[in-house]
């Protein structure tokens, strides 16, 4: 036996070695699923002689199908990976259709809408502003795909006027992508799950090539992935799938704890292995944790316990309002930051909804206290940064079709959906890009020419721009020089005309907002054109490279406290933690500005939004390492009035008896420059 396996408590070495059949893994917060999973990679492959081919490991974010190749590579010899699949659902079902895309109905090169990209063929359909409307009606959509619902179904089953409309659109939505020769998200699981239920060939395939499947976060599947892995794993039965049904916190985006529940059913021959030693939290924080998840109906049963010592008694601190319960935590994190020596990174304030963490950011600043905000909007996901990469995406390649698609209809130009969509059945039946069919005959045939016009006008443009960027440029094969990246990108600028489209289309302080923005990226291109010494062409292909990077930056792990919500938080832990805003109506959160919608006219549907909400305290709670600490507010403001707040339900639930103990904010009824002059008083005492 390996000493990696020898180190492993009795559950999960008995998790990595259950070789007779399918195995679901039980693993409870902070219990080593992921080192289950990796050894299991590694004893497969150095033990049992299984080929890494045969192998596919499947998991949900990208960070961690990295983290699970980094650790494999410790075990496994590099050349006997060769061939290993870890990734998340999605790029397997990108690889998927890149190779079946003719018998899925698509072309080799088809082009995959992001969720902004999808959004925006929505809102063509729909033909309003109106963002909330936009994001219900896209949201409806993704949770019939993830529940294998067609448009013929969904107009049956649709009852609310929001789902109607959602149903009215589906159908067009779908002929849309289509006739673009594009999928969306979904798509990528949907398409793969549907054509192996109905294409044998293609089924018996898969099925050759996947000797083993490993699942990670499996009561985070929904009925579509449940269906695919099903698809996939058919022919041997051979899986282990690691979840925890009281960590299953994203119902509201078609994950459904049912696919745990379904499994015993589903495989009689079920081996379940549960991890129930905690390595990451003290007791005090363990005993709430599973105070409070008790109350949830429990499909398996189990109980973490740890080996770390009993630890401090849980805080739950009182405040007046949530300016004094910002400017509190802030305070309480410096004093014990210097009383125990740890660094701004030990810290994390946890949160219900994005919009509570706009005061912490404030107050942060201006006690001087460095933060990140996890999950938060990077600057190149900003639509109107997004709108100008869009023109430069589509100089470098002329066959990215969402490109295409957005920079040709921002700003408008007289393009409507019908001329795209006549473009896009174009370009399906001569097999190429939406920018090539342009200029063929057929597009005349089929675009009026008042609509054609200003596609071509379009595609001229952008292919004098290439040609002028070094795109193509030989004279009797020497290269001709590229005319410089800053007066092509001037010149892109002047013909997008994109500051006043903004000021046309927003109100004057979004749009000058907006304007900086892109402003403050055309200045950083030129900067990079200039220092690097590259042409439009060179620049143009790093940027998928650029944004890569820097939507990486959180990697670096700077020494800031975390502010972030609950569900960014999964899977990540901090020694201190502080979860706001601990009341009822935020958490549980219920009423119909939340993304479960109006639950309240239906008492079953209420008490099974409560049981995720408790799921989502539970996770909040074992976040913590070594202390935590809760508060709640007297008042909360909404709308210009002061709200009267109540204690979460979720708090008296955690049982006096584990260790909780309320305190009222030492800081109450002070001033702002009162607060700090106490928190000096307080840190001069400690040292």
């Amino acid at each position: 036996m390996s000493n990696a396996l020898q180190s492993m408590n009795p559950a999960q070495r008995e998790a990595v070695l259950y070789l007779n059949g399918p195995c679901l893994v039980l693993a409870g917060a902070g219990s080593g699923k992921t080192r289950v999973i990796t050894q299991k990679i590694a004893y497969l492959i150095n033990e049992c002689g299984y080929d890494a081919r045969g192998i596919i490991a499947l998991t949900f974010t990208n960070k961690a199908a990295r983290e699970m190749a980094e650790r494999i590579q410790q075990s496994v010899e590099k050349k006997r990976l060769k061939g290993l699949t870890i990734s998340t659902f999605h790029a397997l079902g990108v690889r998927f259709l890149r190779e079946e895309a003719v018998l899925a109905g698509l072309k080799p090169g088809f082009s995959i809408l992001d969720s902004t990209d999808a959004l925006g063929v929505i809102q063509e359909l729909l033909a309003t502003t109106d963002k909330g409307r936009l994001r219900s009606v896209q949201q409806q959509i993704s949770l019939w795909k993830n529940a294998l619902i067609t448009p013929d179904d969904s107009e049956k089953i649709a009852q609310t006027p929001d789902e109607m409309d959602a149903a009215r659109v589906y159908r067009s939505y779908d002929a849309t992508l289509r006739a673009y020769q594009s999928v969306d998200f979904d798509d990528l699981i949907v398409m793969p799950a549907t054509l192996m239920s109905t294409n044998d060939e293609v089924r018996e395939r898969w099925q050759r090539r996947c000797r083993y499947m490993l699942l990670d976060e499996y009561q985070d599947t929904n009925v579509c992935q449940y269906q695919w892995v099903r698809s996939l794993t058919g022919l041997r039965d051979m899986f282990t799938a690691v979840g925890d049904d009281d960590q299953a916190i994203y119902a509201w985006r078609g994950a459904t704890i049912e696919n745990l529940a379904k499994l015993p059913q589903d495989y009689p021959a079920l081996r379940i292995i549960k991890l129930e030693q905690n390595y990451r939290s003290v007791a005090t924080v363990l005993d709430a944790a599973n105070q409070v998840i008790s109350r949830n109906p429990n499909l398996f049963g189990k109980k973490l316990w740890s080996t770390l010592g009993q630890g401090e008694p849980i805080q739950v601190v009182v405040m007046d309002n949530e300016e004094a319960e910002a400017e509190s935590v802030g305070m309480r994190i410096s004093a014990s930051r210097f009383e125990r020596k740890a660094r701004w990174k030990d810290y994390a304030v946890l949160y219900r909804g994005n919009h509570q963490g706009r005061l912490f950011e404030q107050t942060f600043r201006e006690l001087r206290i460095p933060y990140v905000i996890a999950g938060g909007q990077s600057f190149f996901d900003k639509a109107e940064v997004r709108d100008i990469i869009a023109y430069l995406r589509i100089v470098a390649n002329e066959e990215d079709d969402p490109a295409f698609i957005r920079a040709v209809t921002t700003p408008k130009r007289g393009v409507g959906q019908a001329s795209l969509t006549a473009l896009g059945d174009t370009a399906t039946q001569l097999n190429c890009s939406l920018f090539d069919a342009v200029h063929d005959e057929l597009a005349a045939t089929r675009i009026a020419p008042r609509q054609l016009e200003p596609l071509k006008v379009f595609v001229d443009f952008i292919r004098n721009i290439q040609w002028r960027s070094g795109r193509g440029r030989t004279d009797g094969g020497a290269a001709t020089p590229a005319e410089g990246a800053t007066e092509l990108l001037d010149e892109l600028m002047k013909y997008i005309d994109y500051e006043r489209y903004l000021y046309d289309t927003q109100e004057e302080r979004a749009a000058q907002s907006r304007w900086q923005n892109v402003l403050e990226l055309t200045n950083w291109l030129k900067r990079k054109a200039q220092e690097d010494g590259l042409t439009l062409a060179q620049l143009v292909q790093h940027i998928a490279l650029i944004t890569m990077l820097e939507r990486s930056e959180d990697d670096e792990d700077p020494d800031a406290v975390r502010l972030t919500t609950i569900h960014a938080s999964k899977g990540l832990e901090y020694p201190y933690v502080h979860m706001v805003g601990v009341e009822e109506g935020l958490l549980p959160h219920f009423g119909k500005d939340d993304e479960y919608g109006d639950a309240n006219k239906d008492a079953e549907a209420l008490e099974v939004r409560i049981q995720e909400e408790r799921r989502l305290m539970y996770v909040g709670i074992t976040r913590a390492q070594f202390h935590l600490t809760l508060t709640w507010c007297k008042k909360r403001r909404k709308a210009r009035e002061d709200l009267i707040r109540e204690p979460s339900r979720f708090i008296s639930e955690m049982g006096l008896e584990t260790g909780v103990k309320t305190v009222v904010d030492p800081f109450s009824g002070m001033t702002p420059k009162e607060r700090l002059v106490r928190l000096k008083e307080m840190l001069q005492k400690k040292g």
